[in-house]
């Protein structure tokens, strides 16, 4: 529901993770074209399938609100999928320099590579919180 701190946790989480197919990630030219060329998300295919699934599943987790341990699940999934998401990137980038030609002039786009940690930090706020309504829900089943 809305009223939970971790349902603000979480939307700004995907809002975040959605930003990635906004920004790019990586900036390089090769000697082939001489041009500036960027690589985001919506480039690879990859990072695009990880960067759809880091949207998708906090928007899921905000309606799991009745089953805390299915939604826990999927914030870990989560937190997991922008771990994914970081990994895939720096082996793209590393193909992308030991290619031939190999890629110069390179360097990162902020804030695309910031994003998926900005992100992962909303998603362990948004467990914490899921926590702390599973420890209140304890702790009040007590008292009946």
């Amino acid at each position: 529901m809305i009223q939970r701190k971790q349902t603000i946790w979480l939307f700004l989480a995907a809002f975040i993770s959605g930003a990635l197919f906004i920004f790019p990630l990586y900036h390089y030219s090769t000697a082939v074209v001489a041009e500036t060329q960027m690589m985001g998300a919506r480039n690879e295919y990859l990072l695009l399938s990880i960067a759809s699934l880091m949207v998708m599943l906090p928007m899921i987790a905000i309606f799991m609100f009745k089953n805390r341990s299915r939604q826990k699940a999927l914030v870990w999934l989560s937190v997991l999928a922008n771990v994914a998401f970081v990994a895939a990137m720096i082996m793209i980038i590393q193909n992308l320099k030991n290619a031939l030609p190999p890629a110069t002039n390179d360097s990162f786009a902020l804030p695309g590579p910031i994003l998926p940690i900005i992100s992962s930090v909303f998603l362990v706020m948004a467990y914490i919180g899921i926590r702390k309504d599973e420890a209140l829900l304890k702790s009040v089943d007590r008292l009946r």
